[in-house]
């Protein structure tokens, strides 16, 4: 089954999007420290936070007044997708205080970098495909205007990690390693639930 084919698990599908988008928003304000904010930080929390609201918009096309919160049994996988982003915070800090020596406020900002730019690039990914299947059907669910910024997103993360540091790219592909097999896994264990 495909998760476009019946209204009720899509529902979830878009509330668990959200949720993730809604994780990220989170820890985008949670790295941030307030003597250092930048126009961009603050300008990309505010963007995913956004994302999170026109996920749970969306879902009003499919169910009405259903799924309006985050609790379990109204997202797909609850458990593994909160662990993945959660995962690749803590697996990409572990690599930045081992590879970089990296403590406090610099920690914390490198890590925002690197896992804002792994989650970047799965985005780039996973929602131009979401969007085709979308096509496809001629649902009435719609992610174009998040690929637009998330593109943009991308952009600002590689010119803000080409600042960071001249091995950027090295650390990008270490952590969007880490990131391939926690989203493989949170997959996996989306198309047992959804089979």
């Amino acid at each position: 089954m495909r998760i476009v084919d019946n209204h009720a698990t899509h529902a979830r599908f878009l509330n668990t999007l959200s949720l993730q988008e809604n994780i990220g928003a989170r820890k985008i304000s949670a790295s941030e420290l307030p003597e250092t904010t930048t126009f961009m930080v603050l300008k990309h929390a505010a963007e995913e936070h956004r994302h999170a609201f026109y996920l749970k918009k969306q879902i009003l096309k499919l169910a009405p007044g259903e799924y309006l919160t985050y609790r379990p049994e109204e997202l797909l996988v609850p458990y593994s997708s909160r662990l993945y982003l959660n995962m690749l915070d803590v697996e990409t800090c572990r690599y930045l205080k081992k590879e970089m020596q990296l403590i406090g406020a610099g920690l914390k900002f490198a890590a925002y970098l690197l896992v804002t730019y792994a989650i970047e690039v799965r985005a780039d990914y996973i929602y131009p495909i979401y969007q085709q299947v979308l096509d496809d059907v001629q649902s009435k669910v719609s992610v174009r205007n998040i690929i637009i910024e998330e593109q943009g997103h991308l952009e600002e993360m590689i010119a803000q990690l080409k600042i960071f540091s001249a091995d950027w790219e090295l650390h990008a592909k270490n952590i969007t390693t880490i990131e391939t097999k926690l989203y493989h896994k949170w997959i996996a264990e989306l198309a047992k639930e959804i089979c």
